[in-house]
């Protein structure tokens, strides 16, 4: 029987366990990225494992997140990365280079390699062929340490593409199509397996848009075959001797075969607050738009910013809209300033920004009040743009070029304009000199430390008995910017204490502080959840934080992978509802208790969560023996101390 894409690069880095779904799997790990946001911690818990170089083929440590230097806080995170990376192996991609998955895929992505990332759009390096995986920090620091990379063999759907996109319609659109028909749950488990003759149509960085919002589906990752388009890519980046050959079985088979006809899409838009909350552009046509911002690690590639530049030229965005452009690196500001397409954007009258994710954390360009912003990012989670009551529109870089020249919603075919065809380059522009290597005389670098940087906190055993309090309940679809904000919150992520009194601040501004006082008085505090709980961010900030403050275990309906896996590193108990009905039947404040838990986890048998009030509730948990070891040890680091002991 034939392979899939999915098995074949799995099983030439399987290092433990068996290529079957839903089994826990080891793989080994080719190369690693982190962001400052995320970075910072990566790296203390990378030291505090005492290896001195990195063992993989590659490490990369991007800043892109926090470059608004609002204070000290980010400026002394930076020195730190950089002289942690030039001590220890890693490469150092300074500000302004651009955004870690832009980059990485112009510089770095191989075809058939393992990429593992301490962010959750990681899985754009899928759109050269990689097996690329968001994770938290800790788990990223494992693999940078030498360390396999713990998963569920996924199931692979193979989403079948045939005919070819019509003018005006988008990778984009693809993603959103697929959004529409998965949605943002109920995929964990599972990788998107790209096949057919439509996928010869679409370039490299089209592709990546599609692999890139497969994070919002939820899935491990999404992947492209590596064929003569990405190798034309490579060539065209002056890396041709990275390409590999690299494409399914004729007879390979799959879970699940979706098929999509690329001629038969439409332009759509992921309304608010979700980004499976699908409709055609035509449905929301006329809504007056504020804002537009284009750029992301979804929408800021050279093709993309072209199409943008072609549109406005010789025009004037409405007087009405507020207009910035953000290039996903430096490559792609270079070579538009080059070829006069960043001189049209900003004779339109848009605002040209820092080639960062900015606009899509929440880093400045938060729109006004009650404001319509399209966006060609990835998220439009309601409150990330910075501005709670804003309603975030995310489109194609067509369409939201078209609404901005118009002042509301606009299907770009209804423009009256001929398509610009964008050619891909036969050759980029490529200047890696703010790239740093690593010093080849380590034993020389000190590593710079600034006043908010502290030491990862320690986790306790994990009790036998949770006897406290519901400290919160939540509803569905809870993310990680609900648990932990981004934005200007970011610059406190090195100081846990600090971090941690924003935990929830959104939901209930007095969390943090009752959660903290809970704690020093003995009382566990547990949270209730619906369906899909951590969804969004592979920021493992999400469950330290909620460590700290003495959160013991989290009650959901489900939970999204990267987050279940972050609470299990930090020591925090996943448990799920046996009958999702009993969600209804328990309220903040409650008393409850959950005993015998270290022998039950021992024997793999369920659990009763009981309330002050006589209540009796069933829960369950899908954890592997390794699991349950670094749950009972109180979190992977005490975890790797005590088997490295």
């Amino acid at each position: 029987m034939g392979k899939n894409l999915v098995e074949k690069i799995l099983k030439a880095h399987l290092v433990e366990g068996t290529l079957e779904p839903g089994n826990e799997i080891a793989i080994r790990i080719d190369q690693t990225l982190t962001q400052d946001a995320t970075g910072t911690m990566a790296y203390l818990q990378f030291e505090a494992m005492g290896v001195d170089r990195v063992a993989t083929e590659l490490s990369v440590s991007y800043v892109d997140h926090n470059t608004l230097q609002d204070g000290f806080e980010n400026a002394d995170d930076h020195r730190y990365l950089q002289t942690v990376a030039a001590k220890h192996g890693i490469h150092y991609s300074k500000a302004g280079n651009g955004i870690c998955h832009q980059v990485h895929l112009e510089r770095f992505g191989r075809p058939g390699k393992t990429l593992l990332g301490s962010d959750s759009h990681t899985p754009t390096g899928g759109g050269i062929g990689m097996f690329a995986v968001g994770a938290g920090g800790l788990d990223v620091a494992v693999a940078m340490g030498g360390g396999p990379f713990y998963l569920t063999c996924p199931k692979v759907v193979k989403v079948n593409l045939s005919g070819k996109l019509k003018p005006w319609v988008a990778a984009k659109d693809v993603i959103l199509a697929v959004l529409e028909m998965l949605t943002t749950k109920g995929n964990v488990g599972t990788v998107l397996e790209y096949g057919g003759e439509g996928v010869a149509t679409l370039s490299v960085p089209e592709r990546a848009t599609i692999t890139n919002m497969g994070a919002e589906l939820g899935v491990t990752t999404s992947v492209f075959p590596s064929d003569a388009v990405a190798k034309a890519f490579l060539k065209a980046q002056k890396r041709e001797q990275d390409w590999i050959v690299l494409e399914a079985d004729t007879d390979a088979t799959y879970d699940r075969v979706i098929d999509i006809d690329l001629g038969s899409l439409v332009p759509r838009v992921a309304r608010p607050h979700s980004p499976d909350n699908i409709a055609t552009v035509k449905d929301v046509a006329g809504t007056k738009v504020d804002q537009v911002m284009v750029g992301s690690c979804t929408n800021s590639s050279f093709r993309d910013l072209m199409i943008v530049a072609s549109l406005l030229k010789g025009k004037k965005v409405h007087p009405d809209v507020s207009f910035g452009i953000a290039p996903g690196s430096r490559q792609v500001l270079e070579m538009i300033a080059r070829n006069g397409g960043l001189a049209d954007i900003i004779a339109s009258g848009a605002r040209v920004l820092e080639s960062t994710c900015g606009f899509c954390i929440g880093a400045g360009q938060a729109p006004r009040t009650d404001a319509v912003s399209v966006r060609t990012s990835n998220r439009n989670f309601e409150g990330r743009s910075g501005t709670k009551s804003a309603g975030i529109y995310l489109t194609s870089p067509e369409t939201a070029v078209a609404s901005a020249l118009t002042g509301k919603i606009t299907d770009p075919r209804d423009l009256g304009i001929a398509y610009p065809e964008i050619a891909m380059p036969a050759e980029f522009w490529i200047d890696d000199s703010l790239v740093l290597p690593p010093s080849e005389r380590p034993e020389s670098i000190t590593i710079y430390r600034g006043p908010n940087i502290g030491d990862p906190p320690k986790g306790e055993p994990l009790p036998d008995t949770i006897k406290g309090i519901v400290a919160i309940k939540v509803g569905d679809k809870i993310t990680t910017d609900h648990i932990m904000p981004a934005g200007s919150r970011l610059k406190y992520r090195s100081n846990i204490p600090r971090y941690a009194e924003f935990v929830f601040e959104a939901l209930d501004p007095d969390f943090s502080k009752q959660a903290l006082e809970n704690k020093k008085a003995g009382i566990h505090n547990v949270i209730i959840a619906g369906l899909s709980y951590g969804q969004g961010s592979s920021r493992e900030h999400a469950a330290i934080c909620p460590m700290y403050l003495g959160i013991k275990a989290v009650v959901a309906k489900s939970f999204e992978r990267i987050h279940a896996a972050n609470l299990i590193n930090f020591g925090i108990l996943p448990l799920i509802f046996a009958n999702e009905a009993d969600y209804d039947s328990l309220n903040a404040k409650e008393q409850i208790e959950i005993s015998s838990i270290r022998a039950a986890l021992q024997k793999g048998t369920d659990l009763t969560l009981r309330t002050a009030g006589g209540k009796a509730i069933a829960v369950t948990y899908s954890l592997s023996l390794r699991q349950k070891d670094i749950l009972l040890a109180g979190g992977m680091l005490n975890y790797t101390r005590s088997r490295s002991g």
